[in-house]
C-alpha cells in the first residue's frame, strides 16, 4: 500500500526515527503520522518565562517511541546538534523540534535600542542543549503579518 501526505503549509517535513523511550517536543502543530508504537502526548512548558513569552506557548507535543514520526515544520527548517550547556539563542515561535534532553527559556532582549527599533519584541528564546534542534524560519502567524501590506484594501 502507497500512502501519502502533506503539510497543510508551505514548509518541510521530518522523519524522525525514535528509539525506545527517546522522546521529542514539538511545536503542537506539528505532527502529521507515525508508525504503531510512537505514542503522542501533551507536553506543558515548565518554566512560566518561556510559556507566556517563549513564542510556542505553554502547551506541545511530545512524542515517544520507539518508531518513526513525521513532522510538518513551516518553512525551512535548520537542524542543529547542540553540545552539554551550548546555547542558541533565537527569535521566539522559531523553536519547532527539540529532544526532550534540551532545555527551553527566555530571556529580554537588552538595550532600549533593540527593543524599540529591533523588529523582534521583548523576548528571545534561548535553547540549551544537549540535543537536536530544528529552527524554522516562518511561522504561519509571522508569514501572515508579512503579507497585510500587501493585501487590497477595503473601501
Amino acid at each position: 500500500m502507497i500512502s501519502f501526505f502533506s503539510s497543510s503549509f508551505p514548509g518541510s517535513i521530518i522523519a524522525r526515527q525514535l528509539e525506545q523511550g527517546e522522546s521529542i517536543v514539538c511545536q503542537k502543530s506539528a505532527f502529521l503520522c507515525a508508525t504503531l508504537g510512537v505514542d503522542l502526548a501533551v507536553h506543558f512548558q515548565k518554566k512560566l518565562g518561556a510559556g507566556f513569552a517563549g513564542g510556542e506557548g505553554f502547551i506541545m507535543q511530545r512524542v515517544t517511541g520507539p518508531g518513526t514520526v513525521f513532522l510538518e515544520v513551516d518553512g525551512y527548517s535548520k537542524e542543529y546538534d547542540l553540545e552539554k550547556g551550548e546555547q542558541i539563542v533565537c527569535d521566539t515561535g522559531v523553536v519547532a523540534i527539540m529532544d526532550d534532553t534540551c532545555q527551553m527559556d527566555v530571556r529580554m532582549v537588552k538595550g532600549l535600542k533593540n527593543i524599540f527599533f529591533g523588529g523582534e519584541g521583548l523576548f528571545d528564546t534561548v535553547v540549551t542543549g544537549p540535543g537536536k534542534l530544528h529552527l524554522q524560519t516562518m511561522t504561519i502567524a509571522k508569514l501572515a503579518k508579512q503579507m497585510v501590506p500587501f493585501l487590497p484594501k477595503k473601501k
